[in-house]
């Protein structure tokens, strides 16, 4: 991922997105363990084993300055017992104790201009916020310490269309003035990832299936998976008045016993024999890359997705 990228994370629920946002975060709660792998921020590589091997406090410098996590589920993601503003100095001062109240005060008010909340917020009790308000300020919170990287799980998803507009903007606005150097943005609203989006990588059954420049998954997708996705979805443009929104056939697999092979194959229009029994390769096409046995018998093709009415 490139310095400066919003990347986009979609599949449908259960496809494993919150968990790889929560395993890059190190809050994976057991029995999810980090097992393996590197992550490389900022031309620093971190060893993920060995952080999530190590106690908690080591944790702290890599949560919330290096990786900041904006959850999904905001209506509890803020202590009930504390007023905001006591709040946004805990969570400062828990990364540097030299930080006052005031200066956290002036770090929250700048990010609550940026969403056109009013400063008086910062008095108020989570219970006295609507659940609009508290998405929000859940995404004040964890752009606090300025992450190098925010990982954005579902932040529109309680949101009016206009505070959709407001988070976005202040996302991408913090990406512009290198506040932060990169976001993953998670969400079912594929219309929005592709507008806000450099990158797009489409998760099924725990697995990455797709992944490459927006503008070319939606116009040239090359994974069955990814073209059942946008054909599921009503596009506010002027041909959708031709087009039939489809549905997926059946249902996500149980990630506790997945399907072998392929793992999208028994839902899929185009499979074939050895889908249902060998791993899928991994193809290079310039900067796109896709995991189908369809897209490597079928180079340069886009796969079918939309159904024009008579």
């Amino acid at each position: 991922m490139p310095e400066g990228q919003i990347v986009g994370l979609a599949g449908e629920s259960g496809c494993g997105k919150t968990t790889l946002g929560n395993a890059l975060a190190l809050i994976a709660n057991p029995p999810l363990y980090v097992i393996g792998g590197t992550m490389e921020i900022d031309g620093e590589v971190i060893d993920m084993t060995t952080l999530a091997k190590d106690s908690n406090h080591v944790h702290r410098p890599y949560r919330g300055a290096t990786v900041s996590l904006l959850p999904q589920g905001a209506m509890n993601a803020i202590s009930p017992t504390l007023k905001i503003k006591d709040l946004v100095h805990d969570v400062m001062a828990a990364h540097d104790k030299s930080v006052t109240k005031a200066e956290a005060m002036d770090r929250a008010t700048d990010r609550l201009k940026m969403l056109s909340m009013p400063v008086r917020v910062l008095d108020s009790y989570a219970h006295q916020l609507s659940g609009g308000m508290k998405q929000r300020m859940v995404t004040v919170i964890s752009t606090l310490l300025d992450p190098k990287l925010l990982i954005a799980d579902e932040p529109t998803s309680a949101l009016d269309v206009s505070s959709q507009k407001q988070l976005i903007e202040m996302l991408l606005a913090m990406v512009d003035m290198k506040i932060m150097r990169g976001v993953i943005f998670i969400t079912h609203d594929l219309p929005v990832l592709s507008m806000v989006t450099d990158r797009l990588a489409i998760m099924y059954a725990g697995k990455i299936v797709e992944n490459g420049r927006t503008e070319d998954l939606v116009h040239n997708a090359r994974h069955p998976y990814t073209s059942a996705l946008l054909s599921a979805v009503l596009d506010p443009t002027l041909e959708t008045r031709t087009k039939h929104v489809l549905g997926i056939p059946g249902s996500p697999p149980n990630l506790g016993n997945p399907p072998t092979g392929c793992r999208f194959h028994p839902r899929c229009a185009f499979a074939m024999a050895e889908c249902g029994t060998k791993e899928p390769p991994v193809l290079l096409e310039g900067n796109h890359e896709v995991a189908c046995w369809w897209a490597e018998k079928n180079p340069d093709t886009t796969v079918p997705m939309e159904v024009t009415l008579a």
